[in-house]
């Protein structure tokens, strides 16, 4: 399925209105597409990004031609992308958008577009470099702004642009076209807390990063299961060695957390989110206090962002869950 497929039938409103918008030249020079986490907002940037300089729309971006594939692929030059890499955003990344699109544009469609992805992770002096830009665009500049925190972005920000707001699929839903779609029930069932939708599934389901966090988890789960004392060391054989980049332990820390969740409802005879993993998971019944160590994980989870070393995180989280919590 194209994305543009996907959009229409499971977020008609985003699409009506921005169709309406191309085909009435009638366009906001800012949008803030507005989604819970798991809901494919950068995707749906780049998606409208590809339907304003389409050489093809009908209404909205074919994803063929040469414009579409060529912003897909990050070569076309009047075309800027911030936050994709998860590490927040500067105010001199924010100041190189400004001072490249103040200039001409090099394309010969004449527009300019930029993305600024999880708004809400911006630093406050970038937040002040962006709000005059927004303000006072230059002509055929466009901004796509993403957000899963309607509350945390300025209430200037968001007056200056047009919101789109998109919806969360049901969860069942989007593991059962994930599976016709070809993916396995297994993986279906971890991706669609982060990915809501089949196609981005279906491609999540194929990337390096999801398969090593995929492998630290299963890793994890068989280290939880054992005696106490060998715990410890088979988390520092198995699983820390590729927790070596943020992404990863996000994404580990993440399932981990699914897992603990289902723990939780396991031992109140209630019915667990990840299906497929309960025989994994069962074993760990033996966890006197599941419920302090699901919150330590999640605190470890918002302590990454504070650039503390990602192995030493993860050892305390062992050493904290180890210490005071198995039987």
């Amino acid at each position: 399925m194209r994305f543009g497929d996907y959009l229409e039938k499971k977020q008609p409103l985003v699409y009506r209105t921005f169709a309406s918008a191309i085909a009435n030249e009638r366009l906001a020079h800012a949008y803030l597409l507005c989604g819970e986490s798991g809901t494919p907002l950068l995707e749906t940037a780049k998606f409208m990004a590809k339907s304003l300089i389409c050489d093809h729309k009908d209404p909205l971006a074919c994803e063929e031609c040469r414009s579409c594939n060529r912003l897909e692929h990050g070569t076309y030059m009047d075309f800027h992308i911030l936050g994709e890499d998860e590490d927040g955003i500067k105010k001199e990344e924010v100041e190189n958008v400004v001072e490249d699109f103040s200039k001409t544009p090099t394309e010969s469609k004449g527009i300019m577009i930029y993305i600024i992805h999880l708004v809400e992770s911006m630093s406050v002096e970038a937040i002040n470099s962006l709000l005059k830009f927004l303000e006072e665009p230059p002509t055929h500049t466009f901004a796509i702004l993403t957000t899963e925190n309607e509350a945390k972005v300025l209430p200037t920000i968001i007056s200056r642009c047009q919101c789109l707001r998109m919806l969360l699929s049901p969860r069942e839903e989007v593991i059962k076209e994930s599976v016709d779609e070809g993916v396995s029930l297994e993986d279906a069932e971890l991706i669609s807390y982060f990915s809501n939708s089949a196609p981005l599934v279906l491609e999540e389901s194929k990337t390096a990063e999801y398969k090593n966090a995929k492998d630290s988890f299963l890793a994890a789960l068989n280290a939880l299961s054992k005696p106490r004392s060998e715990v410890c060391y088979l988390f520092e054989k198995n699983v820390i060695p590729d927790l070596d980049k943020k992404g990863k332990a996000r994404y580990f820390l993440d399932m981990l957390s699914l897992a603990f969740k289902d723990l939780l409802a396991l031992k109140q005879n209630q019915t667990p989110l990840l299906s497929s993993y309960v025989k994994l998971i069962e074993p760990l019944k033996k966890w006197s206090h599941p419920e302090e160590s699901l919150l330590e994980i999640m605190k470890v989870r918002n302590h990454l962002e504070l650039n503390i070393n990602t192995a030493l995180l993860i050892e305390h989280l062992i050493n904290y869950i180890t210490k005071e919590f198995i039987l």
